[in-house]
């Protein structure tokens, strides 16, 4: 069995694994993270890993800056520049310019604003079009944020969800006013082709609204040469913020005069220190904050910002898909009967960086694993997810999880009372 590693042909074996990683330019990155000795961790596509410096930087907030220099460090440390500066930061991931980014809240209140934003704008053009489309199989919280402002609005507006039944081409009609997807599907890790997606949208006369939460610092992302019209997502992923960081919001500059959004805070007004009693909104991508920012979570989210621009994009993407492919090259040569059913797609083009595979045991066996050192995670249905994030994975560590994953599935380690119950958090 062989498969290609360092860009030549070798054996699937655990030394050619090592050897491959020794050679690996990105491997340097791993010592910039904080693992527990005895950890594969394939769980980055939900939570990142520590960068070492963060604990640096919040001792600094909480002892210098906030501890000596108390109020004076909204000004003095920059704190009430943070999300914009880190915005442009973040804009070199996305394909975005300065002034077209912020860091801010979380991923579903920014899917709100940007909902409201674009339902709004086309409420103006077209007051026709009442139909908010997204995917049947969307995280969650993108379902119930549109469900819920179509609710409010009434009026005729209501949720439209495409699936294998109602493609999105068939889906798209007159009515439809905006198209909200996830770039990469959070359980099975499809990835939608954002430019001729949002070409298509667009060509129904709808505006696109992409969720990056499983793209930003995993996929090759160009937010400006797919022309999409807003895009959310989180940087406790692939990021590294730590665990709840502030997500973000990008607005293409088109819409930033004419797009209003629904929670109009202090923190979006012209002049918030004016204390006006009346609301005017900021010039730009400035009209999407709300409230007070989280200093602390704001500046620790900057540092798995600044290790995430130090690296190649393209390298990045490069390993990914050389940690997929052999993660999948490796089960597929012990699958034997076991019930493993991949669902994540094989297509280098459509797949984003986790691996998804069901079996009909999977919270038990993903229990198991977690118990044995290898930490991936579980949904539902049956869902069995690992994470691979290039800058602290590596092929020895795929190769170990596999080998761990096939001794729990061999000898049924897994049937245990202890792996069926349920946590709180899966």
């Amino acid at each position: 069995m062989e498969l290609s590693l360092t860009g030549t042909s070798a054996p699937l074996t655990a030394e050619a694994c090592a050897a491959a990683d020794g050679a690996d330019p990105l491997a340097r990155f791993r010592d910039e993270f904080i693992l527990p000795e005895g950890v594969i961790y394939l769980d980055g596509n939900s939570l990142g890993a520590r960068p070492a410096s963060a604990a640096g930087v919040a001792a600094r907030v909480l002892e210098q800056e906030w501890g000596e220099g108390l109020i004076r460090s909204w000004n003095s440390a920059g704190w009430f520049e943070l999300p914009g500066r880190l915005g442009d930061k973040l804009a070199g991931l996305l394909g975005a310019g300065p002034g077209q980014v912020v860091v801010t809240d979380t991923t579903s209140l920014n899917l709100f604003k940007a909902l409201a934003a674009a339902v709004e704008l086309q409420r103006s053009a077209d007051p026709a079009r009442t139909i908010i489309l997204t995917e049947r199989d969307n995280f969650p919280t993108d379902i119930y944020i549109a469900e819920g402002i179509a609710g409010f609005l009434g009026q005729g507006y209501s949720v439209r969800l495409i699936d294998d039944s109602l493609p999105l081409e068939a889906a798209l009609g007159g009515d439809v006013a905006v198209v909200a997807l996830s770039h990469v599907n959070y359980r099975t890790g499809a990835m939608w082709d954002m430019a001729a997606t949002t070409a298509a949208i667009h060509d129904a006369g709808a505006l696109a609204v992409w969720d990056l939460a499983h793209s930003a610092g995993a996929v090759p992302v160009d937010l400006a040469g797919s022309d999409a019209d807003f895009a959310v997502g989180c940087t406790y992923k692939y990021l590294n913020g730590g665990p709840g960081s502030p997500a973000f919001l990008w607005a293409n500059p088109r819409h930033h005069a004419a797009a209003r959004q629904p929670l109009s805070g202090w923190w979006g007004h012209a002049k918030p220190f004016a204390m006006e009693d009346s609301f005017a909104p900021a010039e730009g991508i400035g009209k999407f904050l709300c409230g007070t920012q989280p200093i602390l979570s704001l500046a620790v989210a900057e540092c798995g910002l600044d290790i995430a621009l130090a690296a190649s994009s393209e390298l990045v993407r490069e390993k990914s898909l050389v940690l997929t492919d052999l993660f999948i090259t490796l089960v597929e040569a012990r699958q034997g009967s076991h019930p493993l059913e991949l669902i994540t797609p094989r297509d280098h083009a459509r797949r984003g960086s986790h691996v998804s595979y069901v079996h009909p045991e999977g919270y038990s066996v993903m229990q198991a694993l977690i118990a044995r050192g290898v930490i991936g995670d579980y949904r539902e249905p049956g869902v069995l997810r690992f994470g691979v994030t290039p800058l602290y994975v590596g092929r020895l560590d795929v190769f170990n999880a596999v080998e761990a994953l096939f001794d729990i599935l061999d000898n049924r380690l897994w049937d245990t009372e202890e792996f069926r119950t349920r946590l709180q958090v899966t």
